[in-house]
């Protein structure tokens, strides 16, 4: 491969540049599902007979779902080929948007987004940063690519709000999912020009048991704490079910390695140090978006009283900063290193979340919320594209299945946590005290930032990379 961007016998620049629009829409499209139905809390709940918690609880599995399966579908691409997975996914997405528009209840709404478009998301993206990083070599290169998949799937999550607000107000809360499936269907016809650079091995072997140990850990400890608002000794329950057949996972595993035989996920993925602290960067990340996400939009609505378009609207000022930081990403990673733009990023964002906390609490005006979210856009988007970029580029080529599965597996467990915890809090206190449930939902999400520019610490200042 070529600092340029392409292999010598590969495809041009300008085809490499085609071949990119799918990916990115594909991120954007996935990224606006975990959010848009924030601000339709109100017309979801009534129009479907459910509560708040119920709308949560679909989110927070839909994101689950993605973050559980994640790991697998990455392995899955190693058989069956990176761009049948993708295709694959978008279909199984666009059937299950489909079904959620005609949801007649929550179950339903259940089955076709959380679920459906949930199995198809954990197919579709693995192959996008696969693709992306076979594609692409170098850092200033992979910036560029990775610069344009973080935007979009940033701008998806942050301007979810507004556009499923604007949905909902002119048409109805139906029509986003219809959205959804109609921008489905045209990242399938722009996919079919994508080209695979590795041929599939259908003797590739699937660790099926592996897949279930870790999907089931991660699904029970989500659970878990969705439950802490009703049952404590559930709550408990859940968790401590979930860590034991995580661990009984990783035994597996080990197990699997020592008889020569290849695991779902491989150990040696989690010795080296700057993947994993990358990880937890990327973690971090999307926990405090889909956190805040969700705890500015339901406090808005439930408390404030605010429609879905009016919802929508305040979140233009994170849409604004994710932009102007992601589309900068090749500039910056030319001028600084990695860590230190995840750093500053941090820094940001924690100076966000507190601006948002102060301000909000102490100030009616609907946009007292402007300064605080534009803050957290500019500081997510500064170091979305490079915590992707270091831990992708840690590994070769022939680990990228592995690592990408668990990249992605790993930043959709930020988003499903940040849903789940943030979320449970602001429930839990949003009738009776509401001030006080959404400044405890806010400062944990500062805690969490503040964790994440401790991670970004221990970065080294010039990541290592693997080319070819």
């Amino acid at each position: 491969m070529t600092a340029a961007g392409s292999t010598a016998a590969g495809p041009p620049a300008g085809s490499l540049r085609q071949m990119l629009v799918p990916l990115a829409l594909a991120q954007f499209i996935c990224s606006f599902a975990g959010s848009n139905m924030n601000v339709m809390i109100n017309d979801i709940s009534t129009d479907l007979n459910t509560t708040v918690q119920g709308v949560q609880i679909a989110i927070t599995i839909f994101l689950l779902v993605m973050a559980a399966l994640m790991i697998p579908g990455g392995k899955l691409t190693d058989r069956y080929g990176r761009k049948r997975c993708f295709l694959a996914g978008l279909t199984l997405y666009g059937i299950g948007a489909l079904l959620s528009a005609a949801s007649p209840g929550l179950g339903v709404l259940i089955l076709g987004n959380s679920i459906l478009e949930g199995v198809g998301t954990a197919l579709l993206i693995p192959p996008v940063y696969i693709l992306t990083t076979l594609l692409f070599t170098g850092v200033a290169a992979r910036a560029k690519a990775f610069g344009l998949i973080s935007a979009m799937g940033g701008v998806g999550a942050a301007a979810g709000p507004l556009i499923g607000g604007l949905i909902t107000s002119a048409l109805s809360w139906r029509w986003a999912f219809v959205f959804q499936a109609v921008v489905v269907g045209v990242i399938v016809v722009l996919g079919r020009k994508v080209l695979d650079p590795l041929p599939p091995d259908p003797t590739r072997p699937f660790d099926t048991r592996g897949a279930v140990l870790s999907a089931a850990g991660l699904i029970l400890v989500v659970a878990g704490i969705l439950a802490a608002d009703d049952n404590v000794w559930l709550m408990l329950g859940l968790i401590a079910a979930g860590v034991l057949l995580l661990y009984l996972f990783f035994r597996w595993v080990r197990a699997q390695e020592r008889a020569g035989r290849e695991p779902l996920l491989s150990t040696s993925l989690f010795r080296n140090r700057t993947s994993n602290f990358g990880l937890v960067t990327q973690n971090a990340q999307w926990l405090i978006l889909m956190g805040t996400s969700f705890t500015v939009a339901a406090y808005l609505q439930v408390v404030r009283g605010y429609d879905a378009i009016q919802t929508g609207v305040i979140f233009t000022a994170a849409t604004v900063g994710l932009l102007i930081s992601s589309l900068a990403a090749e500039r910056l990673a030319k001028r600084r290193p990695q860590r230190t733009l995840i750093q500053a990023g941090f820094v940001l964002t924690a100076v966000g979340v507190i601006v948002l906390l102060a301000l909000v609490t102490g100030t009616p005006g609907v946009w007292a919320f402007a300064p605080g979210l534009l803050l957290i856009g500019l500081g997510l988007g500064l170091m979305l594209t490079p915590s992707v970029n270091i831990v992708q580029s840690s590994f070769s080529d022939d680990q990228q299945g592995e690592i990408s599965g668990l990249s992605r597996s790993v930043s959709n467990l930020g988003s499903s946590l940040g849903t789940a915890v943030a979320g449970t809090i602001l429930v839990a206190g949003i009738t009776a005290t509401p001030g006080r449930a959404y400044g405890l939902a806010m400062t944990v999400l500062a805690v969490v930032a503040i964790a994440g520019l401790w991670a970004a610490a221990k970065l080294p200042k010039t990541a290592a990379t693997h080319v070819g």
